[in-house]
């Protein structure tokens, strides 16, 4: 069973949990995993930051944060991903995305992150890429904020 606790700074409207928790299922379940405990967390950039100096020891702004919560090796999965609603809206503007689609992008991304993907060289990048553009055109995003 995937279990998904969502939680929102009270700043911020909550996403739709049901489209939200359909679209890590969907993605938890293309990629093999039906055992799963996560928490998705949406916040501000300055939670991001923080967590970025505290645990990366990096200074700057970034839209998500993934933590895998025990060992990769491990059926079950245990993970959180924190991500910066402020980055979202940023990051849709700039790349002229629709603010909904970009929040399912980054959902999808800390989904992948908790799986052992990365992107900390240019083929890892282009692969988690792809496969964010293939389920972003398998999934309803568009409702996740209404």
């Amino acid at each position: 069973m995937i279990n998904i606790n969502i939680e929102s700074d009270p700043k911020f409207k909550n996403p739709n949990h049901s489209i939200m928790s359909s679209l890590i299922s969907y993605v938890m379940d293309s990629e093999g995993i039906y055992e799963a405990d996560l928490s998705f967390v949406f916040g501000n950039d300055k939670l991001l930051n923080n967590l970025k100096k505290q645990f990366f020891q990096k200074d700057h702004f970034t839209d998500v944060i993934a933590f895998r919560l025990n060992d990769y090796d491990e059926e079950n999965v245990e993970g959180e991903v924190y991500i910066s609603l402020p980055r979202a809206k940023a990051n849709a503007k700039k790349f002229d995305q629709p603010y909904n689609k970009e929040i399912a992008r980054l959902i999808i991304h800390g989904s992948l992150h908790l799986l052992g993907y990365t992107d900390s060289s240019k083929k890892d990048k282009t692969e988690m890429t792809k496969k964010e553009d293939i389920y972003l055109t398998k999934i309803n995003w568009n409702k996740i904020y209404e």
